[in-house]
């Protein structure tokens, strides 16, 4: 079956180029133009993957992602013609798992796509599940339990907490964590796993300090079992 992707992109001429590229790829895809009629088609459309320019008429991209995230956990890349660090950070906060700065060369995103998807729909029947105190990670069908309640989280969160978690008390650099789970030189910016790790630590707390991710200065992140 066909992965899905929806394009949301002001300016058509991108879209339209992105949609042939994904489309030699043998993805379905649906091009929208604007904010509010990239929600609308996100409800009825279901896609697998949404590339989501932040530029954009009614609705911005920050404000689309949000509203995504609010129903849920599908990748987003976000795309855009600014390269500030805020800017990548803001989109991080908000829920997308990849971003990419215009100008861009339509191989990098397929390439992208392609590692994405790949990651939250593989075919792997093995299980892959961590297990802790109140805190049950499956990669498998990318599920959390946490304190016996299922909880909804981006992707690539969930990929960066079971990799963690299941390398228990083992240090790594924020280096090695992005070649590990992007797969890809992220341009030096270690701030998306600062980024991804903050939003972590909001969501999952061990109140019997049992667990947890931990800084170690100067190096990078462990998970820290007691």
């Amino acid at each position: 079956m066909k992965a899905r992707i929806l394009v949301v992109d002001d300016d058509s001429n991108i879209a339209d180029l992105i949609r042939l590229y994904l489309e030699k790829e043998m993805y379905e895809v649906k091009t929208v133009y604007s904010g509010g009629t990239a929600l609308e088609a996100f409800r009825s459309w279901t896609p697998d993957l949404v590339i989501l320019d932040i530029m954009l008429p009614e609705l911005d991209g920050y404000e689309v992602c949000k509203q995504i995230r609010k129903i849920s956990s599908i990748p987003i890349i976000m795309l855009t013609a600014r390269g500030e660090t805020f800017d990548k950070v803001l989109g991080l906060e908000l829920g997308a798992d990849d971003y990419l700065v215009k100008p861009f060369e339509p191989k990098e995103l397929i390439a992208r796509v392609k590692a994405v998807l790949r990651r939250t729909t593989g075919s792997d029947s093995a299980v892959e599940e961590v297990v802790y105190p109140q805190l049950v990670i499956n990669k498998s069908d990318y599920s959390i339990t946490f304190q016996g309640r299922k909880a909804d989280i981006p992707p690539k969160e969930l990929e960066l907490f079971y990799f963690l978690a299941s390398h228990p008390n083992q240090v790594f650099t924020r280096e090695q964590l992005l070649e590990k789970l992007w797969g890809y030189d992220f341009m030096g910016d270690t701030r998306t796993v600062d980024v991804h790790v903050k939003r972590l630590r909001e969501k999952f707390n061990d109140e019997a300090g049992r667990w947890e991710i931990k800084t170690v200065w100067g190096v990078g992140y462990k998970f820290e079992v007691k």
